[in-house]
């Protein structure tokens, strides 16, 4: 895999390595004006990984160590919490032995460290210890009182000043980005969910994609909205190969429809008509691509006013023709209840059309009117366990020959009526 990665995009060095892959033979290819015909790729990584990380690698970036230093705020931010924490040590350190040094030339300069020498610049500082120690009490505004500056040197009094205003701006530096750090909504993600796996099927008549989207908190997800789009690659008419050709999908941006209530998972739709780039696929044409959908959840996190951003992508293996979501959200007594056990599964649809979305509009797909989505499905999707429930606490209230008999009409009715306090909500 990572063979084929490296060499997914290649980029001629030189003309003699230009000249190899002039006259390299690929199938669907475009020529060139010798009759050649350039490489494409043999297989499809993933760019965005399950887990929201982006599967790409910078390299020959010039200057990259004086830009990052030139954004060291964002860098400080951005790095891991074992270098945040030697930056915050060495931040300190650095800064009192500086100063440390500092008061001990001003000391040797004055002749502080000699015996018998007459008033000091800094009182009780005979040493390079007695100097460090006094930098660190001036800058953390300790003030034991046993070393302080005198009004002999003018240059001391002067440092201690700017070691005083150096201290504060270390401090606010420091401090605001390890408060930076631990308020970045980027940990908000493990609490936001996404489906493993997409599914195609029928909704209020229409082929349609759709995927699932959780969110673990209670606390809410302010302006939730998603966004969607495919990435695949393709050759233009003028035979430019565009390795990830970026394409938006809608999932009701006009219609305001892509901005959600994230209290209980949600199915996002997305409706493949004319304008959908699945809007020619089959099932089997879909089996046979390659492509990459890329998922995007957006938000403010409700305790800080952060926007987050919860990234999921599904390959084309990963897209499932004929399946629907079990339903995850019922109605109780006195409060909806979510059991997220279901949120990853699916239910196949057996009438769910194999032809695309195209040839379904062209009525030349015979659609089922059956509903396939009613009462009956939602009964099978229930575990044995809660049915026998069911069964065992109708036969404490009741004999056994009653206890049949209601079990018996209970069966024959289920199908034809609606179950009040069992629903699915989903968009």
């Amino acid at each position: 895999m990572g063979s084929v990665r490296a060499n997914r995009y290649s980029i001629v060095s030189s003309e003699e390595d230009g000249m190899k892959l002039a006259t390299m033979a690929v199938p669907n290819g475009y020529g060139n004006s010798k009759g050649k015909v350039h490489t494409r790729h043999q297989s499809h990584s993933r760019f965005v990984k399950k887990d929201g990380h982006c599967n790409v690698q910078f390299v020959n970036v010039s200057e990259k160590k004086q830009r990052y230093l030139a954004d060291i705020f964002t860098t400080c931010v951005d790095i891991r919490w074992r270098w945040m924490l030697v930056i915050f040590c060495l931040g300190f350190v650095l800064s009192w032995l500086f100063f440390g040094c500092v008061f001990w030339l001003v000391a040797l300069l004055h002749g502080d460290l000699d015996a018998g020498a007459p008033k000091p610049c800094v009182s009780q500082v005979s040493s390079f210890t007695a100097a460090f120690l006094f930098s660190i009490e001036t800058q953390t505004t300790i003030g034991y009182g046993f070393r302080y500056v005198t009004d002999e040197c003018p240059i001391a009094v002067f440092m201690v000043v700017f070691q005083s205003i150096v201290g504060c701006i270390i401090d606010a530096f420091i401090i605001g980005a390890v408060m930076a750090k631990m308020a970045k909504p980027k940990k908000r993600n493990e609490t936001l969910i996404f489906s493993h796996n997409a599914t195609v099927a029928m909704r209020d008549n229409k082929l349609c994609l759709m995927w699932r989207v959780g969110n673990l908190r209670k606390s809410h997800l302010v302006e939730a909205h998603v966004r969607a789009q495919l990435l695949k690659s393709r050759t233009t008419a003028e035979g430019e190969y565009i390795p990830l050709d970026q394409i938006d999908i809608d999932v009701g941006f006009d219609s305001g429809i892509d901005r959600i209530f994230l209290v209980s998972p949600i199915t996002i739709v997305h409706e493949i008509n004319e304008d959908s780039p699945f809007y020619d696929m089959s099932k089997q044409e879909l089996e046979a691509s390659e492509f990459e959908i890329v998922v995007i959840l957006e938000g403010m996190v409700e305790a800080t006013a952060m926007t987050t951003q919860c990234r999921s992508s599904y390959l084309a293996s990963e897209i499932l023709w004929g399946h629907r979501f079990e339903p995850v959200l019922f109605e109780e007594k006195n409060y909806y209840k979510v059991d997220y056990s279901r949120f990853h599964k699916t239910y196949e649809v057996p009438s769910t059309p194999l032809c695309s979305a195209r040839d379904l509009a062209e009525k030349k797909y015979i659609l089922s009117h059956a509903n396939s989505f009613c009462y009956e499905n939602e009964v099978a999707l229930l575990s044995k366990e809660e049915m026998g429930d069911i069964g065992s606490s109708l036969g404490q209230e009741e004999t056994s020959t009653d206890t049949n008999s209601d079990v018996d009409h209970t069966q024959a009715t289920v199908p034809l009526e609606p179950r009040p306090l069992r629903r699915e909500s989903e968009i």
